[in-house]
């Protein structure tokens, strides 16, 4: 009774998942969501087919299937990065892959190799899990989309449960789950999940899913503002112009207690009114004009790039040199270098 209630749930996941591939990519969506999405609704089918103990395919096809279905919190979690926007770092990207892909080939092809491989691929998988949960949880304050705020809150946390309690039980136990009742809540979490992340992802239309707009913080006119929002612009123009922006470790929350205002409302005007996606956009916008006035100074050629990065409120060389390279194109000292060369010239 269990195990035909279970192969009931997960081809219901199944066609679920196909049909949020279906919609998802006849719609205007972001290339790197596409992919990710692609590879996140395979992988999942491949699971459901890969832990079912009645959808069984044969051996030679199923270590395929198990290559795709061991992909699966690895896509969840390229997925959630690029749907949060926030770039999947390459030290991470690749390691991960190249370790998942060579455990799956010791585990079904150099079996003196067990059970090695299998504990890498958990351990990988569990990385992943909790690196989403620290960029879901941990960057959340620095977004500035309504909507996506909340699918950081319960997005993750249902990966987490269901994937993360999968990984830490497969490990403790040693091997893939075989108890009925289990492998139905597991099934019954995956429907779950795919279920929220359709109706999630497809109420919010455009605001996530499409290429957003150039975040370079064009204001609306005027005029479109409430008197309200007009004092708080305002207020909020003095502040950038005194430079509180330099201020290090600054949070959408810190520059609300210093306006004196909700921080929702301050929310609402850099996002909906200023066209800022992240609150660490509005502030390297500002930052980052700053350094290029200081970099093109002359009289202040010596002046170390990290002594600069850090009186503008940056905790480290690297994080200036990311954001800088994403506002100009270019590298803090090839900047310089430029700007010296091209004022050389002219006079």
């Amino acid at each position: 009774m269990i195990e035909s209630f279970d192969t009931t749930v997960r081809l219901m996941s199944m066609g679920a998942s196909l049909l949020l591939l279906i919609v998802l990519m006849a719609g205007q969506v972001r290339t790197p969501i596409k992919i990710s999405l692609v590879g996140l609704l395979l992988s999942a089918i491949a699971y459901l087919v890969n832990s079912s103990t009645t959808l069984t395919p044969p051996e030679d096809v199923r270590r395929f299937v198990d290559l795709v279905s061991l992909f699966t919190p690895f896509w969840t979690w390229f997925f959630g990065r690029n749907l949060f926007e926030v770039e999947p770092p390459r030290w991470i990207l690749w390691p991960a892959v190249v370790s998942l892909i060579a455990s799956w080939f010791a585990a079904h092809f150099l079996t003196w190799t067990d059970p090695v491989g299998f504990y890498v691929i958990h351990a990988v998988s569990l990385l992943l899990v909790a690196d989403l949960l620290r960029v879901a949880i941990g960057e959340r304050a620095d977004d500035l989309l309504e909507k996506r705020r909340m699918i950081r809150l319960w997005l993750p946390f249902l990966f987490a449960v269901q994937s993360g309690g999968v990984l830490i039980f497969e490990t403790i136990v040693g091997r893939m789950i075989p108890y009925p009742p289990i492998q139905l809540t597991n099934a019954l979490l995956i429907l779950a999940l795919t279920l929220f992340a359709g109706l999630a992802l497809l109420r919010t239309d455009e605001e996530l899913l499409a290429e957003p707009a150039s975040d370079t913080g064009e204001r609306r006119n005027p005029d479109e503002l409430s008197a309200s929002e007009n004092v708080l612009k305002q207020n909020l123009e003095n502040a950038m112009a005194l430079g509180f922006y330099r201020t290090a470790g600054l949070t959408i929350t810190g520059l609300a207690e210093h306006l004196g205002v909700p921080e929702h409302r301050l929310r609402a005007l850099i996002n909906r009114r200023m066209g800022h996606r992240n609150f660490s956009a509005f502030l390297n916008r500002h930052r980052i004009a700053e350094a290029c006035e200081i970099l093109s100074d002359r009289a202040q050629v010596d002046l170390p790039v990290l002594t600069i990065a850090m009186d503008l409120g940056y905790n480290s060389l690297p994080t200036f040199n990311r954001a800088f390279r994403v506002e100009t194109g270019t590298t803090p000292s090839d900047y310089r270098r430029d700007a010296l060369a091209v004022k050389t010239v002219q006079n």
